[in-house]
């Protein structure tokens, strides 16, 4: 225990899913929390974004475990509302150790330009605004994590033409972190601020269970069902299992957060049960 104490953590998308999960372990390990959610639902997204409901409910999660967590509703999209919302945070707190830059979506099966830019604007331009926003109060020691995907990393999967012009740009969101992660990191470095990135594979959250995912799993069902799904789901690990759980996430956003990983920055840390090494074996060199 106390492996985060008096830490002060920045979690975008903290509602439910990754970012409740995040909070929680966080909280467990002795930090504080600042959080934000968007809290209304995106048009081009088919299923339904966190709620206030679900955002003060992580708040009492997290004041269950004897911790603070100011939280605020703000679109990761809208610069201003971010920096706002996170100055708020470290007023009332009074200081900013890190930042876990975890909003995303994932609107699949769609056409049109619209998709493709909430995906971008969510996925990659929110990592860059709670990172720009939070710049000006990190210090000597402070971490980064933005969450990237195993997805992104794996050419024909969410890019391929089924997954529509949201998934396309989802793609590309997080192809941007994992480049931006490691530039990032070499330009912070003088000061000793970290920044990694974690690519999930197949994660037990809203982003995974809904219909249109479900349709990319299954596409030779007209409209598969979750059980449906629930076969084809271990095609992405080299692990014989369907998904990780946020949890499981969590425990590296720690380890990330913590001063265990002081000398760790600009890595790709995948948390994929050998989903990249299933799909792009990598020869040792000599």
């Amino acid at each position: 225990m106390g492996r985060v104490e008096g830490k002060v953590v920045f979690i975008t998308g903290a509602a439910r899913g990754q970012g409740r999960a995040h909070a929680l372990r966080l909280a467990e390990e002795g930090a504080d929390i600042i959080g934000i959610d968007i809290c209304e639902d995106i048009s081009t997204n088919a299923y339904p974004m966190g709620s206030r409901e679900e955002l003060d409910e992580t708040v009492r999660m997290v004041e269950k475990l004897d911790r603070r967590m100011i939280v605020s509703t703000a679109d990761v999209r809208d610069r201003a509302a971010v920096k706002a919302a996170l100055d708020a945070g470290v007023a009332e707190l009074g200081r900013l150790d890190a930042v876990v830059a975890n909003a995303g979506i994932c609107p699949l099966g769609t056409t049109g330009g619209e998709a493709f830019v909430d995906a971008l604007q969510v996925d990659y331009a929110g990592v860059m605004n709670a990172v720009e926003a939070a710049l000006p109060h990190l210090e000597d020691g402070a971490s980064i994590v933005a969450t990237g995907s195993l997805a992104a990393l794996l050419p024909g999967t969410v890019d391929a033409p089924g997954s529509g012009s949201g998934g396309l740009g989802y793609s590309l969101a997080k192809r941007f972190i994992a480049s931006f992660v490691n530039d990032l990191a070499y330009v912070l470095a003088p000061q000793k601020i970290r920044v990694n990135a974690v690519h999930p594979t197949n994660v037990n959250t809203m982003l995974l269970n809904n219909d249109q995912m479900y349709g990319i799993f299954r596409p030779d069902i007209e409209s598969p069902s979750r059980d449906d799904a629930l076969v084809a789901f271990p095609a992405m690990q080299a692990m014989p299992i369907p998904f990780v759980e946020p949890e499981d996430i969590a425990a590296m956003v720690l380890f990330l957060v913590s001063d265990e990983s002081r000398y760790v920055t600009g890595m790709q840390m995948r948390v994929d049960a050998g989903g990249y090494v299933k799909s792009r074996p990598q020869q040792p060199t000599f």
